[in-house]
């Protein structure tokens, strides 16, 4: 196989027993890596009513055929399993080294089952794989725990995928840390690695695979490279965050809890973080964008810091209406540093805010008083969240869970399957409340980031392109090609502002692997990982209902473009249905197209 190993390492945890798991280049083709690989090797092991945090449930670490290869922007991998945040699947993307170094260390990935019973790190050197005592790194930050391990093993080019106090409190947002604060953060996956009592994946190596045309290859990768120079400028200057006011323009941003359309941009946009902050910035590997943000001389504690990226300033600035950068910067920082994702963690602090302000959150109940942009409580309660302390230990829950305890309206609640809603509002592109509503994660802005499509970005091989931003009639057929597009980033592992057409994906990617797939096969590709992971979650329980856009969250706002406005959701979702092949009264895809799609299996293990 031209770039690939052809497996994964398989450890179980309980058993201490650790082989290879073959991947054969069938199996390649159909899923290519990644999310989608990852996909179809959790699938036999999903039953309904599982526990989460069950043994039985698989954690697994993947790349894609695209690591390892000249190729810019494609150091990333993702970590998989059924979420213990929304009981659903569970899927996560980070950057970095660590997606090369586990390329190198020999391996397309890792396929972990079983608990260990006492801390434990795995560490793959160069195709040896070995479990190792964590105890000492058992309570550890994230940063404290990829230094001790660097200088233990002692291993040039290191790099260490790991989790913090989130995940080993089991905080249902924990995320997965690497490279200092780069973070596989969504749907909980830290908490997963935790209840495996699994602290760290810590990998390296030497080892390569071919590519079937390297000089083609090469020369693909210098063409990709300088047209991703050329428009790299505001990426650089400003990383993420350069879309705060450009979303506040188009009432992309939502504010007070989804409850507001403007609020005071100048006080928490790029430029406001560039004037307060002496920022450097950096990339992953082989990156030539560097939309990486480091703040230098912060505090005399804290002499460099992560900056925070737009999500993040989003939920602990306008969403919490919090406009003090200091404690944005901070809180950043505490996330990454204990390792829980800030899109859950700040929404669930907004929503807190919220329910005090409808006086379902009490000061009583709270054990403290709870309030609308106060900067020291949204740090105080990320650290009640992580200890699991006080009402800390509610708002570990989410959104979702927390208003089962207050016995809250289930409307007021901003996620979709159990996941939090990020920061570009479904009022703003009916694209984008689709794409919420059913997405094979739940509430998500890269599977895929629709919200781009209507202002401006296209796709025209696949006949997606912008139209009236607002309108519902005919926007179905976008999203579900959109959708599948962007599934087959995170299978063939490349960083989405990489914006590769196609025709591009395809080319190099036969130009690896020796293979001569077309970009209408690609998107058969992703159109399979989407299906796939919607038939894990209709095992877990997911139907048609949970295809839903929360009140909160589409109810018109007052002010800002998207004044009155409000998503016709039962236009998008019965033509997105239809566009699917999904069966109306079930939500599961029938089975006519599940066998089209060459899940055959699938079909009959669902549908018996």
């Amino acid at each position: 196989m031209f770039g690939y190993h052809g497996k994964l390492l398989n450890v179980n945890l309980t058993t201490g027993e650790i082989n290879d798991l073959p991947v054969p280049e069938q199996i390649a083709k159909d899923y290519l890596g990644g999310c989608g690989l990852s996909a179809h090797l959790i699938y036999p092991f999903v039953k309904a009513g599982m526990d989460p945090f069950g043994g039985d449930n698989p954690l697994v670490f993947a790349v894609g055929p695209y690591v390892g290869t000249p190729i810019p922007m494609v150091s990333r991998s993702s970590v998989c399993g059924v979420s213990p945040q929304t009981g659903y699947w569970g899927e996560a993307t980070t950057g970095g080294i660590f997606p090369f170094r586990l390329k190198a260390s020999g391996y397309d990935g890792i396929f972990i089952t079983g608990k260990a019973q006492k801390p434990v790190y795995l560490a793959v050197i160069d195709g040896k794989a070995e479990l190792r005592d964590a105890s000492h790194l058992w309570g550890k930050d994230s940063y404290a725990t990829q230094e001790i391990l660097k200088k233990e093993i002692n291993e040039r080019g290191l790099s260490v995928s790991c989790i913090g106090k989130g995940g080993e409190n089991l905080v249902k947002f924990a995320g997965v840390m690497n490279d200092e604060g780069r973070a596989a953060g969504r749907t909980g996956l830290g908490a997963l690695m935790g209840s495996k009592k699994l602290k760290a994946v810590a990998v390296t190596g030497t080892k390569t695979v071919p590519v079937a045309d390297e000089a083609k290859l090469r020369e693909m990768s210098r063409q990709i490279r300088e047209i991703m120079i050329s428009r790299r400028a505001s990426m650089m200057e400003y990383g993420t965050l350069g879309y705060m006011e450009t979303g506040h323009v188009f009432g992309d941003t939502p504010s007070r809890y989804f409850t507001r359309g403007a609020f005071p941009v100048h006080r928490v946009s790029a430029t406001a973080f560039r004037r307060n902050y002496t920022i450097e910035t950096y990339a992953c590997f082989g990156c030539p964008t560097m939309c990486g943000r480091h703040l230098k001389h912060f505090s005399k504690k804290l002499d460099s810091i992560d900056g925070p990226e737009y999500e993040t300033a989003g939920v602990f600035g306008p969403l919490s209406w919090n406009f003090d950068t200091d404690s944005i910067v901070l809180a950043n920082h505490f996330c990454n540093l204990h390792g829980i994702d800030t899109i859950s963690a700040g929404v669930t602090i907004a929503y807190a805010m919220y329910l005090s302000e409808q006086g379902v959150l009490t000061e009583k109940k709270a054990g403290m008083k709870i309030e609308w942009g106060d900067g020291k409580t949204i740090l105080k309660l990320l650290d009640l969240i992580v200890k699991r302390e006080g009402i800390g230990d509610l708002l570990a829950e989410g959104t979702l869970g927390l208003a089962r305890a207050l016995g809250a309206d289930p409307e007021t609640v901003a996620a979709v399957k159990g996941l939090e809603v990020p920061m570009h509002d479904p009022r703003s592109t009916t694209g984008m409340a689709l794409t919420y509503a059913t997405g094979s994660r739940g509430a998500c802005h890269l599977r895929g980031d629709y919200y781009t499509v209507d202002l401006g970005v296209r796709v025209p091989e696949y006949g997606i392109a912008p139209f009236d931003r607002f309108k519902a009639e005919g926007k179905a057929v976008m999203v579900a090609k959109h959708q599948n597009f962007k599934d087959l980033y995170d299978s063939i592992t490349m960083c989405k502002f990489a914006n590769a057409t196609p025709t591009q994906m395809a080319d190099l990617l036969n130009a690896v692997t020796g293979w001569s797939t077309t970009p209408a096969d690609l998107l058969t590709i992703g159109e399979r990982s989407m299906n796939i992971k919607r038939a894990i979650s209709n095992k877990l329980g997911v139907n048609r209902s949970h295809d839903h856009m929360p009140r909160i969250t589409i109810a018109p706002v007052p002010e800002g473009s998207t004044a009155g406005k409000s998503p016709d959701m039962d236009t998008l979702l019965k033509e997105y249905y239809e566009v699917r092949r999904w069966d109306w009264d079930t939500g599961k895809p029938k089975k006519e197209k599940l066998v089209e799609l060459g899940l055959a299996d699938v079909a009959s293990d669902l549908w018996q």
